[in-house]
């Protein structure tokens, strides 16, 4: 019996552009020294015929602004009339995350550069739009980032010791890794 194959076909590769399905719309500069950094404000807007059926998790966002802008940001948001309550992270000059939390996020980070003035440079928030889910997202922060958190201890799990099921909301479904007690079978 013989087999017949047919020639490999060429893969094709279609250069079809995918619609990004958001806009970012800057309405106005925050703070800016002119010449090397400027915090702007602004929406993410979807586009036209993007009906939007998701909702959002974030009312507000942040992503490493330097620390010098931290009371300008915070009086833009007061004027603004956002919250100021949410999930903030502290990062040093390379970026890395060194201490995450959650509450008052102007004040908690003043206190956070305050205490460690060198090693912090950058900022990040997170204005939560349901209050409840804040402290889920806080703790899966840390504990994706445990092993470069230097000032933060209660939460962070370094290794591969499993956190403790009960930092996160009731009524969660969860799967936990326990160690069986006793003598380890040889």
């Amino acid at each position: 019996m013989s087999v017949v194959r047919k020639p490999a076909m060429a893969p094709t590769i279609t250069s079809a552009k995918k619609k990004s399905p958001l806009t970012k719309t800057v309405s106005e500069q925050v703070v800016g020294d002119g010449n090397i950094w400027t915090v702007d404000y602004g929406e993410l807007k979807r586009h036209q015929g993007n009906p939007g059926k998701v909702e959002h998790l974030f009312k507000v966002v942040g992503e490493k602004l330097p620390f010098e802008a931290l009371s300008e940001v915070k009086e833009h948001l007061e004027q603004k009339g956002h919250s100021w309550q949410g999930v903030y992270v502290a990062h040093d000059s390379m970026g890395c995350p060194r201490y995450i939390g959650r509450g008052n996020i102007f004040e908690r980070l003043k206190k956070r550069k305050a205490a460690h003035p060198l090693e912090l440079e950058y900022f990040s928030f997170y204005v939560v739009a349901e209050k409840k889910h804040e402290r889920e997202i806080e703790t899966l922060l840390i504990r994706a980032a445990g092993f470069l958190l230097e000032f933060n201890d209660r939460k962070k799990r370094v290794g591969i010791a499993p956190g403790d099921i009960r930092d996160y909301e009731a009524g969660t479904v969860f799967y936990e890794r326990k160690l069986r007690k006793g003598r380890n079978p040889k």
